[in-house]
C-alpha cells in the first residue's frame, strides 16, 4: 500500500517457513507466528539463462474468453546473458547472500517478520482459473448484475528477509453475476516487477516497507541499482506491485498502489480477469498515482494526487475529464515528503492531508527507518478548489494530533463555511509501518475545518462505550463528496482481522453491526446501491468476502444494507485472503470495457 520502509532489523530463515495443514490455528497474524503456504513454483533461478522481460500490452481480442500473458512468448523475451552480465549476477548474489546471512541473526519485529505478516489466511495463494455455477445459499438480489472485485497483496514468491503485509504482489479476486449464474476467478496484476520476478524465479526488487529501513535497507537498494545497471533487472517501466485500490474509469479497471502507474485489468466476457498492461491515460501521466483516487458521481470526473518521497515538488494534484483528458499538474508546496494513501473531495474542494507520518531517507544512514512519526509537526488539512490550474489558493487548516490513514468522505456546509471531513483518526500514527509497544486504535471522527476562521474542531462519532476499530469501508458512492448519513465500515477487531462490519449514523453515532459468523473473519464491505434514484441513502446491499477459518473455506455474503439481514451466500472454489480494496461494475459498463 503505501511506499514506506518499517523500522526493523531484519533477519528470518526462509527456510522455517513450513507448509500448512488444512486449517492453521492462528489468532491474530500481528501476535500469533503460524506456518506459512507457499503455492509451488515451477520457476528456478539460473543466472547463465534466465532474462528479463518488460511487460508489453496484449493484443485486444474482443471475443477472446481466456487471458493471455502480458509477457510476450518465452521466445519472445528470452535474451541470454552475456558473460559480463552472468559475472555480475553471480557476485551480486554472493553479496545478497552474505547480507541475508547478516540479516538473520537479528530477530524480526512483527511488521517485518513474514511468519507472522502473512500467516493463516493473510498467507497467499495461487492465480484461480474461471469457475462457472457455483453454488449460492439463499437468493441473489436482482440489481446485482455485473462484477464485484477486491485487490489485495499476494506475494508470489516467498520471502527472502523482511516483508510486510503491504508488499505483497497485487490480485484480483473477481466474482461476476451474470444471467442467473456466478463465477469466481482470481489472477495476479502482471505488474512490471512480477513479470520479471516470475521469470528470473526469485524476488529481485526490494520491498517498501519489510526490507528497506538501516543499512540493510541501503544494501538492498545499492544491490538492485548495480542489478539495473547491468540490465539484470529493469525498473525503467515500474517498480509497484499494483495491490491496493481498484476504480473504474472511462472504460479502464485500474489496479493501483502508490509506488507506480496504475495497471488496466480487463474483465472477459466468461468472468477470468486480463492485464492489459501499465497505464499512463493515452500518455498523460508522467508520475505515480494514489490508491484512492475519487470519481466524482455527478460530474464523472475522476481527481487525484501523486507523492514523491525523493525530490521535490514533494505533492502533485490533477485531474481527468470524463473522458479522460488529463488536467496540468498541480504542484502543491511541503517542506517534506508526507505519506499521504488517501484524500477527499467535495462539490467544489480536494481535501489533502498533511499529517506527522513523513518520510526521512537519512535516517537509514543512522540504522533507522525512513518513516517516521514527527510528533513535532503540526498535522493540517489542505483546502483547494477542484479546478484550481495552482496552489496559490490553497486554505491550510491545522488539525493537531490528527493521522487518518482512510477517508471516508467529506462535504460542505455553506451555512458554517464549514467543510466536514469524516475519517479514522489512527494512533499510534505509524503503528502499522513500525512496531510499537502501544495497542492500535482507530477511531470514526468528524472534523470540521472552519473556511472562514481557519480553525478546527473534531469530535469522536462514537460513543465511548461503543468504541471499536472501524478501519476500511465506504458510503454510499452516488454521495462521494456530499452530505451522507451512513458509513459501512470494517469492524477491525481483533486487530487487524474483521470480525464483521458496522453501519453508523454519522450524525447521531448510533451503530448497527453485523457479525459474519464465529470463527469467520472478512475485510472491506463494500455498499451497493440498490437504484441510484432510490429515496434512502441506505436502499442497497453489503458484498464481502468472508473466510471460515474453523473449516478453511471462503465465500461471498450479500447482507441487505436497510436491515443488515444477510440475503445469500456464495460458496467460493478457494481460498480468499484478507484484502484491501474493491469496486463493482455493473453489467451494463463491463460491456463499455475499453
Amino acid at each position: 500500500m503505501a511506499s514506506a520502509a518499517a523500522a526493523a532489523n531484519l533477519g528470518s530463515s526462509s527456510s522455517s517457513l513450513k507448509r500448512p495443514g488444512k486449517k492453521p490455528n492462528i489468532n491474530c497474524s500481528l501476535q500469533t507466528p503460524s506456518t506459512l503456504h507457499f503455492p509451488k513454483r515451477s520457476t528456478t533461478y539460473t543466472p547463465s539463462s534466465t532474462t528479463i522481460s518488460t511487460p508489453t500490452p496484449t493484443t485486444k481480442h474482443p471475443k477472446l474468453d481466456t487471458p493471455s500473458p502480458v509477457a510476450p512468448s518465452p521466445k519472445q523475451q528470452q535474451k541470454q546473458w552475456n558473460f559480463l552480465q552472468s559475472a555480475a549476477a553471480m557476485a551480486l548474489d554472493a553479496v545478497e547472500t552474505a547480507l541475508v546471512s547478516h540479516e538473520r541473526q537479528h530477530p524480526l519485529p512483527k511488521t517485518a517478520d513474514p511468519r507472522v505478516q502473512i500467516s493463516g489466511n493473510f498467507a497467499p495463494v495461487p492465480e484461480k482459473p474461471v469457475v462457472q455455477d457455483l453454488p449460492v445459499t439463499g437468493k441473489i438480489p436482482d440489481c446485482i448484475q455485473g462484477a464485484y472485485l477486491r485487490n489485495g497483496a499476494n506475494p508470489f514468491h516467498e520471502p527472502v528477509a523482511g516483508h510486510h503485509f503491504f508488499d505483497g504482489d497485487g490480485m484480483v479476486h473477481a466474482v461476476q453475476f451474470k444471467k442467473g449464474s456466478v463465477s469466481y476467478s482470481s489472477r495476479f496484476t502482471e505488474t512490471n516487477r512480477l513479470v520479471q520476478e516470475r521469470g528470473l524465479g526469485r524476488p529481485l526488487f526490494p520491498k517498501a516497507i519489510g526490507e528497506l529501513h538501516g543499512h540493510s535497507g541501503i544494501a538492498r537498494l545499492l544491490l538492485f541499482y548495480a542489478r539495473g545497471a547491468f540490465g539484470i533487472v529493469d525498473p525503467s517501466h515500474g517498480t509497484g506491485v499494483a495491490n491496493a485500490g481498484l476504480v473504474y474509469f472511462d472504460g479502464h479497471l485500474l489496479a493501483m498502489s502508490e509506488d507506480d502507474l496504475p495497471y488496466h485489468v480487463r474483465v472477459l466476457p466468461s468472468g477470468d480477469l486480463q492485464t492489459v498492461g501499465r497505464y499512463d491515460f493515452d500518455g498523460q501521466l508522467k508520475s505515480t498515482m494514489i490508491a484512492h483516487p475519487k470519481v466524482d458521481p455527478i460530474s464523472g470526473e475522476l481527481f487525484a494526487l501523486s507523492y514523491d518521497v525523493v525530490q521535490k515538488p514533494y505533492l502533485k494534484y490533477f485531474r481527468f475529464s470524463p473522458d479522460g483528458k488529463k488536467s496540468p499538474d498541480v504542484e502543491i508546496p511541503l517542506d517534506q515528503p508526507t505519506m499521504m494513501h488517501d484524500f477527499a473531495i467535495t462539490e467544489r474542494f480536494v481535501v489533502v492531508p498533511d499529517q506527522q507520518v513523513v518520510f526521512k531517507l537519512p535516517e537509514m544512514i543512522r540504522g533507522g527507518s525512513p518513516v517516521i512519526y514527527d510528533k513535532n509537526k503540526m498535522a493540517r488539512f489542505g483546502i483547494l478548489d477542484k479546478n484550481a490550474t495552482d496552489a496559490s489558493n490553497i486554505r491550510w487548516i491545522e488539525t493537531p494530533d490528527c493521522f487518518c490513514f482512510h477517508l471516508w468522505n467529506a462535504w460542505e456546509e455553506p451555512e458554517t463555511d464549514e467543510v466536514v471531513v469524516i475519517g479514522s483518526c489512527m494512533t499510534p500514527a505509524d503503528s502499522i509501518f513500525n512496531e510499537c509497544d502501544e495497542s492500535l486504535k482507530s477511531v470514526l471522527s468528524e472534523i470540521r475545518l472552519n473556511l472562514k476562521t481557519g480553525k478546527s474542531t473534531r469530535r469522536q462519532i462514537l460513543s465511548e462505550a461503543d468504541q471499536v476499530n472501524l478501519e476500511a469501508g465506504m458510503v454510499n458512492r452516488n454521495l462521494l463528496g456530499r452530505k451522507s448519513r451512513f458509513a459501512y465500515l470494517a469492524l477491525a477487531e481483533p486487530w487487524p482481522k474483521v470480525s464483521g462490519f458496522a453501519k453508523v449514523d454519522l450524525s447521531t453515532g448510533e451503530v448497527h453491526k453485523y457479525i459474519y459468523g464465529d470463527q469467520k473473519f472478512g475485510g472491506e464491505p463494500l455498499f451497493l446501491p440498490r437504484d441510484p434514484n432510490s429515496e434512502r441513502e441506505d436502499d442497497g446491499y453489503i458484498l464481502a468476502f468472508v473466510h471460515d477459518e474453523k473449516e478453511w473455506k471462503s465465500e461471498l455474503q450479500i447482507v441487505n444494507a436497510m436491515n443488515l439481514k444477510l440475503e445469500a451466500t456464495v460458496k467460493l472454489p478457494s481460498r480468499v485472503p484478507y484484502g484491501f480494496h474493491g469496486t463493482f461494475i455493473g453489467a451494463k459498463d463491463l460491456e463499455k470495457q475499453a
